[in-house]
């Protein structure tokens, strides 16, 4: 349901802060581990700038899965 969320949540290029504020979330530690980490293992959502993921202009984008997958969720139902 986290996953899901930043999905739907996700446009563009975001950064943390982009998405913690549109999420309404105010916790960086619950927001990594319980949304962006499991969105980033599954290959769901990338990192913008993998190489210097400390970058404070790293930005998060869905991934071609990521998209596919809300797509799917949203043809069949799942996404408000």
């Amino acid at each position: 349901a986290q996953v899901q969320r930043l999905l739907e949540t996700l446009e563009g290029e975001m950064s943390r802060n982009e998405l913690q504020e549109r999420l309404g979330l105010r916790h960086r530690v619950n927001f990594r581990d319980g949304y962006v980490r499991p969105a980033l293992e599954t290959g769901l959502v990338e990192k913008t700038n993998p190489d210097n993921p400390r970058s404070s202009k790293q930005k998060y984008r869905l991934t071609a899965k990521g998209r596919a997958w809300l797509a799917k969720q949203r043809k069949a139902g799942g996404a408000a």
